[in-house]
């Protein structure tokens, strides 16, 4: 396994772990909460993992969320890849239930009562519907496609094992976001489908991203197709290795693609642990989910 695509990423990301137990963006900087997490599913089982995991429990803050790295009081997004981990780990304890009631009762802030008056009387017009909820980067911000669809499998995941009405509500309410905000391409862009005037393109990167929050949705299907054809077509590596990802769960083909790297590839290692989870013996499966 050593020499294979998927090997040489894993001993890349064992060789450049921190000694905090994390993983940053690039080899030696700070650890950062978005490419620990994908560090760790990529070696589950193995004591890195272990000690990511330790380090992401000791920054879960009061109110039940996480920050995007240490000494940051800000309560962010990240808080899904938390859920999402401890679940997979089985480690669904009071720290889990205060991160649950925290994604549960965070909105993006266009869903407001007095936003949705505006729109109603015709003084603004937001491109969305501003009934649906979904959720934002930070608290106290907009809802965004890439957070929505994060926080959609980190409630999937948790409705396996606790169906609660209230999470029904949440996950039908962000798949319908998701779903209204699409571009008439089929695909997504970060935000909304039109603004301005003009209608948005979508990019291949957040099209991937929301299908993966869409998983068990008949909908996403033509959307699938676009990603198909997308995955042989963009340049960006990022892009390929989420898209490889949503291929991989919504059970389709994934295209060959020539211009794949076989060796190290990027110096990002978010992406070099993205690339390990969609390889076709990785753990991409550890963010299936099944429809609420």
């Amino acid at each position: 396994m050593a020499d294979s695509y998927l090997g040489v990423r894993v001993d890349i990301l064992r060789r450049s772990q921190n000694p905090d137990g994390g993983w940053s963006y690039y080899k030696g900087k700070q650890s950062w909460l978005e490419p620990t997490f994908y560090g760790a599913l990529v070696l589950h089982g193995e004591p890195a993992a272990d000690r990511a995991w330790s380090l992401i429990k000791a920054w879960q803050q009061p109110d039940g969320s996480w920050p995007p790295t240490a000494g940051t009081a800000i309560s962010s997004s990240v808080t899904a890849f938390c859920l999402t981990l401890a679940n997979i780990r089985g480690e669904v304890d009071g720290a889990y239930l205060k991160g649950l009631a925290y994604l549960l009762k965070t909105a993006g802030t266009e869903s407001e009562l007095w936003r949705r008056g505006l729109a109603r009387f015709g003084l603004v017009d937001p491109g969305r519907n501003l009934s649906l909820k979904g959720w934002p980067w930070n608290l106290g911000t907009s809802s965004w496609v890439e957070p929505t669809a994060h926080t959609l499998i980190a409630l999937k995941k948790t409705f396996a094992l606790l169906p609660a009405p209230e999470l029904t509500e949440r996950i039908q309410s962000g798949e319908a976001l998701l779903l209204d905000v699409r571009c008439k391409d089929g695909g997504w862009n970060y935000g909304s489908a039109w603004a301005l005037g003009e209608d948005q393109r979508s990019y291949p990167e957040t099209t991937a991203l929301a299908l993966m929050g869409l998983q068990g949705r008949p909908e996403a299907g033509t959307s699938v197709d676009l990603a198909q054809r997308s995955l042989t077509t963009t340049a960006s590596t990022l892009a390929r290795a989420w898209i490889t990802i949503a291929l991989r769960l919504h059970g389709v083909a994934v295209p060959a693609v020539s211009n794949r790297p076989d060796g190290p590839g990027s110096p990002d290692l978010m992406i070099v642990a993205l690339e390990a989870l969609g390889a076709a013996d990785g753990n991409h499966g550890f963010l299936k989910t099944e429809k609420a």
